[in-house]
């Protein structure tokens, strides 16, 4: 039996979603008076959950301002997105070539249900969302469980710390977005139950990078910013892409 999170856990936990989901923006500066009392926690593993974010890299610290958000350049979440990819395209490939415990092709398959029920709709509500979110997070992380390799699993998960570019965050609700991203997972899901390892891994990459150039094309919408310089793009050499018929087969 799993023992109860401690409070310094339960404050990182909680800083870390509100900064990888942007409602504490990049440069902001955090009052532990006000965090303390917003979190219901004490001073003392406040203090401690903003020191362990700042050795992941998520907050700056300096003895006159304290602890501040970090600010990530929009090349930095492309960046993040390119690594996730090609990472979660090879924990694909080793999970393929290693096979599903019967155990893990349930649990996968218990979670693209749960993707389909939300969507069944043809619609997408305020309150599908979360739920949504959830299940995203539970199937990649249920992937990357099953890769074998815990480096891989490690550096996936410092992938996450560069805010908008983790799987934890959805920025958009266009229910065809959220519709081809979860077809995705039949397709990932599908290639993983064949131990096709090399078809798993080009549609897990496929996966990330579109998320990554929606997001990143988005942003430079939102904020005005000049289009990307065709070297930073997320990009891969067009043979490691997955063909049309590929994809639809």
């Amino acid at each position: 039996m799993s023992r109860p999170p401690t409070s310094t856990e339960v404050a990182a936990a909680i800083l870390r979603e509100r900064i990888l989901e942007g409602s504490i923006p990049p440069g902001s500066r955090l009052q532990q008076d006000a965090l303390a009392q917003a979190l219901g926690l004490s001073r003392t593993p406040l203090r401690t959950a903003m020191a362990e974010l700042a050795k992941d890299g998520l907050l700056d610290y300096s003895p006159n301002r304290g602890f501040t958000v970090r600010s990530f350049r929009l090349a930095d979440i492309r960046a993040a997105f390119e690594v996730r990819a090609n990472l979660e395209g090879l924990a694909c490939r080793l999970a393929a070539e290693r096979g599903l415990s019967e155990e893990r092709a349930a649990e996968l398959r218990r979670y693209v249900e749960q993707g389909d029920r939300i969507l069944g709709r043809g619609r997408l509500d305020p309150d599908d969302l979360a739920p949504y979110r959830r299940m995203n997070v539970e199937f990649h992380e249920g992937i990357m469980a099953t890769s074998g390799n815990p480096w891989v699993v490690e550096f996936v998960r410092r992938t996450h710390n560069v805010p908008l570019a983790s799987d934890r965050v959805f920025l958009w609700d266009d229910y065809e977005i959220i519709r081809r991203s979860h077809d995705d997972h039949h397709r990932i899901l599908a290639a993983l139950l064949a131990r096709d390892g090399r078809r798993a891994e080009n549609i897990m990459w496929e996966h990330v990078t579109y998320a990554g150039e929606l997001l990143c094309a988005d942003l430079r919408r939102r904020h005005r910013l000049a289009p990307a310089d065709p070297a930073e793009r997320l990009s891969r050499t067009t043979s490691h892409r997955l063909s049309r018929e590929e994809q639809d087969a």
